[in-house]
């Protein structure tokens, strides 16, 4: 066989091969930027699908971090904010823990987690990013029967990287903070990150999660949203000019599978965009 047929072939083998074992993509979109994430569908089955059940069901719309620890996590599923309302995120049955299942992987700097209580078997709706390597503690199965890792970030380190940058206030910071809500919403909140030292709606931490690869792009003053439409089913563009968000209809599309793009001629820099799909 010619050397060209061969390595023609070999290429396609390593394209096949990976792209064969590639995971669900699923974007976190925050006001400081994106993070992406590949998650681990075949080594994880039952916590990926349990979390992409979340994210189709629509349990995880207006979602925010509730807790930050600089240099250890940031942790978010927990609950959603709408208006000054503060709700629990309603959950399914909790998940068997896979730290043992298929591949390993540890807790370190970039990937995300299952958050859950001491039993093994507990985790519901709550994850985390490891801000840096907790590979020591959150990996030990004797700590509630360690914490199964069920991605990482392949894109927006910058933004992890920013909230290693939050601190604790001590009453004189300006923005990015993480403050001791405790006295006013509950234990859930003692180490909440807040935008501005004022604890109101409009401070918290939203994360929009979504599985359509939103890009935003400014072309000749107006916004261009692209994304990877879902198939057979209803895209709705959205925006919303504050937080938390008060969401307004841009366009309502069929989706193809394809890759569209929705321009906003009115678009202004308050604008912050979703698409969201009926499942």
């Amino acid at each position: 066989m010619p050397r060209c047929c061969i390595v023609s072939l070999l290429i396609i083998f390593i394209f096949s091969f990976v792209s064969m074992h590639a995971g669900t993509l699923v974007q976190f979109r925050t006001v400081f930027g994106d993070i992406e994430v590949e998650l681990y569908d075949q080594d994880k089955p039952i916590t990926v699908q349990n979390f992409l059940d979340y994210v189709k069901s629509g349990r995880y719309e207006n979602e925010f971090a509730h807790r930050l620890v600089p240099n250890f996590v940031i942790q978010g599923g927990g609950f959603t904010l709408t208006t000054n309302t503060i709700s629990a995120t309603p959950t399914f049955a909790p998940i068997t823990n896979e730290i043992a299942t298929g591949k390993f992987y540890s807790n370190i700097y970039g990937t995300i987690a299952m958050a859950k209580t001491s039993d093994p078997n507990s985790a519901t709706s709550q994850f985390f990013f490891n801000l840096t390597n907790n590979a020591a503690s959150l990996d030990d199965t004797n700590n509630s029967g360690g914490f199964t890792v069920f991605g990482h970030v392949i894109a927006g380190t910058n933004v992890l990287n920013l909230f290693n940058g939050f601190q604790n206030f001590t009453g004189t910071q300006q923005s990015n903070i993480v403050a001791d809500l405790e006295n006013y919403f509950g234990g859930n909140f003692a180490s909440c990150p807040l935008l501005y030292p004022n604890i109101a709606a409009t401070n918290f931490v939203f994360m929009d999660i979504s599985l359509l690869q939103v890009a935003i792009t400014n072309q000749n003053n107006a916004e261009q949203i692209s994304w990877n439409s879902a198939t057979g089913l209803t895209n709705i563009v959205e925006f919303t000019t504050n937080f938390p968000p008060v969401w307004n209809t841009l366009a309502t599309i069929n989706g193809t599978g394809a890759r569209m793009t929705v321009t906003d001629s009115a678009a202004s820099p308050s604008r912050f965009y979703r698409v969201r799909v009926i499942y």
